[in-house]
């Protein structure tokens, strides 16, 4: 018997790429080229192309890698980390574990910028917003931030956007988190604002500063009323933050009653694995005056077109790609997934359960504190909520060690004390254990509730967590059934190809997703020693020398966890570069016209000027106006961003003469990693020209989207910027952008798994495919549609933009007729007017086989056709399927008085019959919810047919 050459355990030809070998051939036949390689010669122009294979070694079979991914999770030592600060360890009940922490439905959907396939996770997240407004004692909060210490960022940001002070000041209490007063630092530092740390007892001086923020609880335990100082802020035009915790606020007066503007913290408590630092969904909420200053997403309750409710992002959804540099903020993504996680947990134990697992948690704390006074130690505070400070003098080095022998993690607190922070985990065996480790021998006594230590005059009396929705019946059967609605009106990629253009929604493998639910990776402690972190540590620095790889930088920062603070970061990179060198002066930034419009934001947060280049009709940057523009700035240039290939898919001819320029003149260049996933293999941006490039992980290297976030992005660079790469407290370092070392860190073990198993020929031939299923689409739909903008030879790179304009003229009909009408199809719409208004941008990625590509351009086909009809008179202009689009059973099955069938309405070409997907409503009326704005959970009246 002879062996065939398939190996069914080939991750990289057989799991990951979609199209098989024979579907390749007949693609690049269709595409007219001269084999897979042909096509990508005619494609990349010859200059860009890497001269070395990349090459880890033999690629891995899934059961090898995760074979390979539990030795390294076995190098980490699993304690019970007491540290606190700002994490804490929590329980997710198995039942949204499974149903949406590793259910598909729920991480491999894109950002709910289509509202009507995304009103599973709108519900959820609007539940997200109104638990955080409950909490909080606010008027509006968004729909999450990134981390705790980037949302006291944005906080501190907004407070100057609405402050009438003129103060340049903004003022930090001392028991803010060591973290976030680092991002603080780093982030008011390029617009010039000092930050004063001190007491705010005795060192606020409230006209000195346009705002301040406070912490509730402190990270030694302190719990004070901020009443006093928060009327003194606005009684100079100052604005008050508070970072509060959203556990000890089901015990604690909301920061709202004391009449904070603005409240920020962490969610991560409320089910969310502390994942050695993220992801985990940030809370910010603030007045209603301020709501329209409120950075990131917001979803807000609107109607359909037939006036039934409907759910969608309000007011700024993508204000970056409206504002630009003058954007309020780079934030273009928020921590959905995990969002929804901390909302169902809150759902899960509603009100009171919030409030025994608060109170339990006290009572652990009260009891601590009595063993160790018992034994001697004196403890601070005197009222506190879950953490204590224990003076520990001469001793406090042998007591950790002590507590470590003992399988506990506690704080060092200076040179004599020590913190401990206790969590819904803790039991009785862990406080012993803390006990043993001051040399106290005593066991807790479970038949009794010590008296509490919360300030009296503190303790909450408001309600929270009043809507039906946190009382609903809490039942396995019917929390599953609840999620498993939710994510029914949902399209993700589990149900159907997403194909966006700039957004990569790629496969997410299984055996990549599986090992971050692992508790030698969900549960590490982001502070924990290094000696305990050691597989962390092994896995980072791989994927780290892979990445580097890759892209041809010298060295790569994990700490970045999105997309956006990889921008800002970088652009903090040079800008610290042209300081160290004496540079003050270079603060301007040449940005392309068509680029993501996160980039213009994250220029001006950097401390620098925007100056647009044009671009010319081909799509290509305007070379000509970019020298002269360099020329013009000369020595105040400090950079460039280009993204590449271009924001209109395209392999430009001239990048490396763009870099030439800029070098030319003593400035930078950063390349946007948006497109990476169209190099990898092929081409590397550090051999390019480029200094610093972001890498979009939840793209080029299949971390998943999980609805609008989790996502990481680190940064690559060249070795001259090294020194200037973010450092952080906990290592001694500065210019922290996120709250943790390594961002979000437990889900690098994603993008780890996706290199083991593809290996550089597996991650190359993936670039190869992308590139070809993007020509397939162009050539399939050539003729029908005009195409905007094509490379070398007339080819694509690994998307393709598709004018929509021309039948707005000669048929009436729009982008959004066509994006909605996908939606009948089975299909999440292309990336919509962007980066040319009235267009769709198509990315297929490499993970979709031949068959959905042609169902999706058989739905294309279909839909010319429809449009063709209106043109030639045969459907009526006003009531066609487009304009109705979409369609829902209730339209199905409801009175028809339309000029075309329910089986055309409801079944169009590329549908799949009796697998269709129903959206839930029909078109959402976006000018409604602005004008009605409700950003809550509607009064349970609401919940009547919005047309009675």
């Amino acid at each position: 018997m002879s062996l065939d050459k398939y190996d069914p355990y080939d991750f990289a030809n057989r799991r990951h790429i979609g199209p098989t070998e024979t579907e390749i051939d007949e693609m690049v036949a269709a595409v007219g080229a001269k084999g897979l390689h042909g096509l990508i010669d005619e494609t990349l122009p010859p200059a860009i192309r890497q001269a070395e294979r990349i090459d880890f070694g033999k690629s891995l079979s899934e059961r090898r890698s995760l074979e390979r991914l539990r030795e390294v999770a076995n190098k980490n030592r699993l304690l019970v980390s007491l540290i606190g600060q700002g994490y804490h360890g929590t329980t997710m009940p198995p039942a949204i574990q499974r149903n949406i922490f590793e259910n598909p439905a729920w991480y491999t959907a894109y950002s709910p910028y289509q509202p009507e396939i995304s009103q599973g996770r709108l519900e959820a997240l609007l539940n997200y917003q109104t638990m955080v407004c409950d909490l909080t004692g606010l008027d509006v909060a968004n729909a999450s931030l990134l981390d705790e210490a980037t949302a006291a960022a944005e906080a501190m940001a907004m407070a100057r956007r609405v402050s009438s002070s003129e103060a340049s000041a903004f003022f930090v209490d001392k028991h803010c988190l060591p973290q976030t007063i680092a991002v603080l630092r780093t982030r008011a530092e390029p617009f010039g604002w000092e930050i004063v740390v001190g007491d705010p007892f005795s060192d606020l001086d409230p006209k000195a500063v346009f705002g301040a923020l406070f912490q509730y609880t402190g990270v030694e335990g302190a719990i004070h009323d901020f009443t006093a100082p928060i009327a003194a802020l606005h009684e100079a035009g100052a604005i008050a933050a508070v970072a509060a915790d959203p556990l000890a606020l089901t015990l604690l007066k909301p920061p709202g009653e004391m009449g904070a503007d603005i409240a920020v913290g962490s969610t991560q408590r409320f089910g969310v694995p502390v994942g050695f630092g993220g992801p985990h969904a940030a809370y910010m909420a603030t007045r209603d005056a301020h709501k329209r200053m409120l950075p990131g997403r917001i979803v807000g309750v609107s109607v359909d077109a037939k006036g039934k409710r409907a759910y969608r992002l309000a007011l700024q959804t993508r204000e970056q790609h409206i504002r630009r540099e003058k954007a309020t903020s780079n934030i273009c993504t928020s921590q959905v997934l995990l969002a929804v996680v901390a909302s169902m947990y809150a759902v899960f134990h509603g009100p009171a359960g919030l409030k025994a697992i608060a109170a339990r948690v006290h009572r652990d704390a009260v009891r601590l504190a009595e063993g160790l006074e018992a034994g001697g130690f004196e403890v601070e505070p005197k009222g506190f909520f879950d953490t204590i400070t224990v003076k520990a003098g001469a001793f406090q080095k042998l007591i950790l060690a002590r507590a470590v022998e003992n399988g506990v993690n506690l704080r060092r607190v200076g040179e004599d004390r020590i913190g401990i922070t206790l969590d819904e985990r803790t039991r009785e065996h862990v406080i012993e254990a803390v006990w043993r480790a001051f040399g106290v021998e005593r066991s807790v006594d479970l038949e009794t509730w010590p008296a509490p230590r919360l300030p009296e005059e503190l303790l909450r009396t408001s309600d929270f967590l009043t809507h039906p929705i946190f009382h609903m019946n809490r039942a396995e059967s019917e929390m599953t059934r609840y999620m498993r609605r939710l994510a029914d009106r949902d399209l993700a990629l589990d149900r159907a190809m997403i194909p966006l253009g700039s957004c990569t929604m790629k496969l997410n493998a299984t055996a990549e997703m599986l090992p971050i639910s692992w508790p030698e990776f969900s549960e590490i402690h982001p502070f924990a020693p290094e000696d305990q972190t050691a597989g962390y540590r092994e896995l980072i620095a791989d994927l780290s020398k892979k990445l580097c790889e890759i892209t041809g930088y010298d060295a790569i920062s994990m700490q970045p966890n999105s997309g956006a603070q990889g921008e800002y970061a970088g652009l903090m990179a040079i800008r610290r570069y042209h300081l160290s060198r004496g540079e003050r002066g270079r603060d301007v930034c040449l940005i392309p016209s068509s680029a993501h419009g996160t980039n213009p934001a994250s220029a001006q947060m950097a401390g620098m000027s925007v100056v647009v280049v044009g671009a010319r009709p081909d799509g290509d940057v305007d070379l000509d106006d970019f020298r002269a523009k360099a020329e013009q700035h000369g020595d105040r240039l400090a950079a460039c961003m280009i993204t590449y290939p271009s924001t209109h898919g395209v392999f430009e001819e001239h990048v490396r003469e763009i870099c030439d320029i800029v070098h030319g003149h003593g400035g930078q260049v950063y390349l946007d990693g948006a497109n990476l996933n169209a190099l990898v293999g092929l081409a590397r941006p550090g051999d390019v020209g480029a200094d610093v490039s972001h890498l979009n992980l939840h793209k080029t290297f299949c971390i998943p989207h999980g609805g609008g976030g989790p996502g990481m992005g680190p940064i690559g660079v060249k070795a001259h910027l090294i020194p200037f790469l973010p450092g952080h407290p906990e290592t001694g370092g500065e210019g922290a952008v996120s709250a943790a070392p390594f961002g979000s860190a437990s889900i690098l073990p994603i993008s780890w798994s996706y290199c083991l198993m593809m290996g550089g020929r597996g991650l190359t031939q993936a670039t190869r495919i992308a590139i070809l299923n993007a020509n397939y689409i162009a050539k399939r739909l050539e003729g029908a549609y005009p195409m905007l903008f094509h490379g070398r030879n007339g080819r694509v790179a690994h998307e393709c933009i598709v004018d929509i304009r021309p039948f707005q003229k000669s048929a009436g009909i729009t982008v959004d007729d066509v994006a909605k009408r996908l939606i009948d199809a089975g299909f999440h719409p292309p990336t919509m007017s962007w980066p040319v208004a009235g267009t769709l941008m198509i990315e297929p990625t490499e993970s979709e086989t031949k068959a959905e590509i042609d169902r999706f351009c058989d739905a294309m086909l279909g839909i010319r056709e429809e449009i063709r009809a209106i043109e030639e008179g045969r459907a009526d202009k006003a009531d066609n399927p487009l304009k109705r689009a979409p369609h829902t059973v209730q339209d199905l099955i409801g009175e028809w008085d339309r000029p075309y069938s329910r089986e055309a309405a409801c079944f169009p070409a590329g549908s799949l019959g009796m697998d269709k997907y129903w959206p839930p409503v029909n078109r959402v009326d976006n000018a409604y919810g602005d004008r009605n704005l409700m950003c809550s959970c509607p009064p349970p009246e609401a919940y009547m047919p919005a047309a009675e």
